[in-house]
């Protein structure tokens, strides 16, 4: 991602940082602790009890850094997750829509009622489709998996209630 965090500073010098949750999720304005890569559980606590604020949210896979390569990366990505969604966290974690299968192979972290699944599904130039686009969630194959499918207006999809611009993107504090 090329997240541009200021003059100095891009995504790629950023592991850690904190901030309110500003997209319209359950979690939304909850203080979060934004996790980029793959860490140690004990190396994300150490960073936590460094805050003088009490972190009630983890974003893990911040900057579209979650990508496992191999079930050994699944399972370290799964056990981070799980050991903080066990301490009492709320935890989200992004997850691009190429993983969406082999995370539902791999991971058990949707029995957390506190686990916040995030898939992000990139549409580029959404301003330049016409109110009849349709956006439609399907199933890997004719009844492979789902009961039927799901259509919605991508018009609809853009309720301004739920958007977050760019901007607002800027508030979030660097940890070192």
């Amino acid at each position: 991602m090329k997240r541009q965090y200021n003059n100095s500073i891009t995504a790629d010098d950023v592991e850690f940082f904190v901030g309110s949750e500003i997209e319209h999720t359950p979690a939304h304005k909850m203080l979060t602790f934004f996790v980029v890569g793959l860490h140690p559980y004990a190396d994300i606590n150490d960073k936590l009890n460094t805050l003088n604020e009490t972190v009630e949210h983890i974003f893990f896979g911040s900057n579209h850094s979650f990508n496992p390569q191999s079930t050994n990366e699944w399972n370290k990505w799964e056990d981070t997750i799980r050991y903080f969604l066990e301490t009492g966290y709320v935890c989200s974690l992004d997850i691009p829509v190429t993983a969406i299968n082999d995370f539902n192979n791999n991971c058990r972290l949707n029995i957390y009622n506190n686990f916040i699944p995030q898939l992000r599904v990139p549409i580029s130039n959404i301003k330049l489709w016409n109110y009849n686009t349709m956006v439609k969630i399907d199933d890997v194959d004719f009844k492979a998996s789902n009961p039927g499918v799901w259509t919605h207006k991508l018009h609809d999809l853009q309720d301004y209630s739920k958007f977050t611009a760019w901007y607002e993107y800027k508030k979030d504090k660097i940890i070192k």
